[in-house]
C-alpha cells in the first residue's frame, strides 16, 4: 500500500471525515503473543498455554492479549502516513477505545484510519484519528476507538 505523505496541518485537515488509510495484514502467531507476555508479566494461560487453551477455552486456541492488539497501532500507523518537518510527536490519548472481539492466534489483523477532528493548537497540529484494527474474515473489529496525536511541525 502506498502511504500517504503529510508535510503539514493542511495536509492532514484535507482527510477531515475520511480514510486516512489502511494497513497491510500484519500475523498475530503465538511467538508475538508469548514476546508480549514476557514484556509485560501477563502469563494468564488464555495467551500462553495453548494445550489448555485447545481443551478448555471457548475459542479452542490461544488468544492475543487486548493491550497487545492495542499496542500494534504505531506499527500500523506508520504504513498508512509518512509524516515530514516534524520535530516531535506526542501520544495524546485514547478514547472511546471497545475491544470487540479476541484475536485469535494465527490471524491477521490490519489497521483502518479516518481523520475524526483536527485542531490547530498554537502551531501544533492536535489529531483525533478514529481507527478500527480489523481481524481478517470477520465482521466484527478487535477494537476501535479514537486516537489523539499531538504533531508538531517545524
Amino acid at each position: 500500500m502506498e502511504k500517504v505523505i503529510i508535510n503539514s496541518y493542511d495536509d492532514f485537515a484535507a482527510y477531515l471525515g475520511k480514510e486516512i488509510g489502511k494497513s497491510d495484514w500484519l500475523l498475530v502467531d503465538q511467538d508475538r503473543i508469548n514476546l508480549f507476555a514476557d514484556a509485560t508479566l501477563d502469563h494468564q494461560w488464555i495467551h500462553v498455554d495453548t494445550e489448555r487453551a485447545q481443551r478448555e477455552s471457548p475459542y479452542k486456541s490461544t488468544i492475543a492479549h487486548g493491550y497487545l492488539t492495542l499496542s500494534l497501532l504505531p506499527y500500523l500507523w506508520d504504513q498508512i502516513v509518512d509524516v515530514h518537518n516534524i520535530k516531535m510527536l506526542v501520544n495524546y490519548g485514547m478514547d472511546q477505545m471497545r475491544f470487540g472481539q479476541p484475536v485469535i492466534t494465527g490471524s491477521r489483523v490490519r489497521l483502518v484510519t479516518t481523520m475524526h477532528n483536527i485542531q490547530n493548537l498554537r502551531g501544533i497540529c492536535k489529531t483525533e484519528i478514529k481507527f478500527k484494527i480489523e481481524i481478517e474474515g470477520q465482521r466484527k473489529p478487535a477494537l476501535e476507538g479514537i486516537a489523539t496525536f499531538l504533531y508538531y511541525f517545524e
